[in-house]
C-alpha cells in the first residue's frame, strides 16, 4: 500500500501546475522558501524583521548603535478544505492514478480555483484598515478617477509604485478601454499587472459551505494590491488513498484531496491594499 500511495502522490506536482495556470490570485503567491512548515499541517513559521531608524551622527562618538531583530511567527492557516473522491475499481493502481489525475485536475480548475480566488479577494477586501471606497462607477472616466485615487492613496502610504496588481471587473476595464485615450491607457498602466476577475469571485465576503461557496458581501469594482502587502501561501495534499479491497462501501478507489493555505494582509502593510466596492 505505501507504493500505491506514493504513486498517487506523484499527481501533486500536476495539481500545483493546474492551480498556477488557472488561479487569478496566484500572482500574489509568496516565495515558498520564506515559509517553513509548522508543527501541524495547518501552521506556517514566518520570519519577521525589526530595524531601528536613523539617528544623528556624532563627530566624536560616531554612529549611534542600532538593533536588527529577527524573530519568527507561527501563523495558523485560515483556509483548510478537502473532498473525498471515489472512482470505480480499475485494472491496477497505475490506471487508477491516471484517472485520479484527470479527475482532480478538473476539480481544481472548476471548483478549487474559483473558491480560492473568491476567498482571497474577500479576505483582503474585508481587512480593517485597508484603503476602501464605495460608490457607483457608471462611466469610463469615473473608473479612471477612482483608479487614480487608489494609486494616490498608495503613494501617500509610501507603497512602492512598481509591482502593483490591479484586479478589476470586465465591465469596468471595458469602459476604460473604450475611451481609447492617452489618459485611459495611462490609468491602466499605473499597475504592473491588470487581471480581469469574474464578479462571481469578486465580493467583500463569502461563506464557505459543504458544496463550494456563496457570496455574502458587497460586489467589488476593483482591488489594487501590492504583493508585499499580503501573506499568501497554498499547498495541495493527497494524504489518503484507499484501495477497492479496503473500501467497505464500494468496489472503488477512494482518494482524499486537501488544500491548506493562508491569505491575509500583513499588519504593517495595510496601505498596500485598496478596494473599491459597489454602492449597496
Amino acid at each position: 500500500m505505501p507504493n500505491t500511495i506514493a504513486l498517487f502522490k506523484q499527481c501533486v506536482p500536476l495539481l500545483d501546475e493546474v492551480y498556477k495556470l488557472n488561479a487569478l490570485t496566484g500572482i500574489l503567491d509568496g516565495a515558498q522558501e520564506l515559509a517553513r512548515q509548522g508543527s501541524s499541517a495547518n501552521e506556517l513559521i514566518l520570519p519577521k524583521m525589526t530595524l531601528s531608524g536613523l539617528a544623528d551622527y556624532d563627530r566624536n562618538t560616531g554612529y549611534a548603535a542600532g538593533d536588527v531583530t529577527l524573530t519568527t511567527e507561527t501563523v495558523r492557516c485560515n483556509y483548510d478544505r478537502g473532498r473525498m473522491f471515489q472512482v470505480d475499481s480499475l485494472d491496477d493502481a497505475e490506471t487508477a492514478a491516471i484517472a485520479f489525475g484527470h479527475l482532480s485536475s478538473e476539480f481544481i480548475r472548476t471548483k478549487v480555483v474559483p473558491e480560492l480566488d473568491a476567498f482571497r479577494m474577500a479576505a483582503y477586501a474585508s481587512t480593517a484598515g485597508v484603503g476602501k471606497t464605495t460608490g457607483t462607477l457608471s462611466t469610463g472616466q469615473a473608473v479612471i478617477n477612482a483608479l487614480r485615487a487608489a494609486h494616490a492613496a498608495m503613494d501617500d502610504g509610501e507603497v512602492p509604485g512598481d509591482g502593483r496588481v490591479l484586479f478589476i471587473t470586465s465591465a469596468l476595464k471595458g469602459a476604460v478601454d473604450d475611451l481609447d485615450t492617452t489618459a485611459s491607457r495611462a490609468a491602466m498602466d499605473l499597475a504592473a499587472s491588470v487581471i480581469v476577475v469574474p464578479q462571481s469571485r469578486f465580493s467583500t465576503a463569502i461563506t464557505l459551505g459543504n458544496d463550494g461557496y456563496s457570496r455574502t458581501g458587497a460586489d467589488i469594482n476593483f482591488l489594487l494590491v501590492h504583493p508585499t502587502a499580503v501573506l499568501q501561501y497554498q499547498k495541495h495534499i493527497v494524504p489518503k488513498v484507499i484501495a477497492p479491497e479496503q473500501n467497505p462501501d464500494a468496489d472503488a478507489w477512494k482518494f482524499g484531496y486537501r488544500t491548506v493555505g493562508i491569505a491575509r494582509v500583513l499588519d504593517n502593510k495595510l496601505s498596500g491594499v485598496y478596494v473599491h466596492c459597489k454602492a449597496s
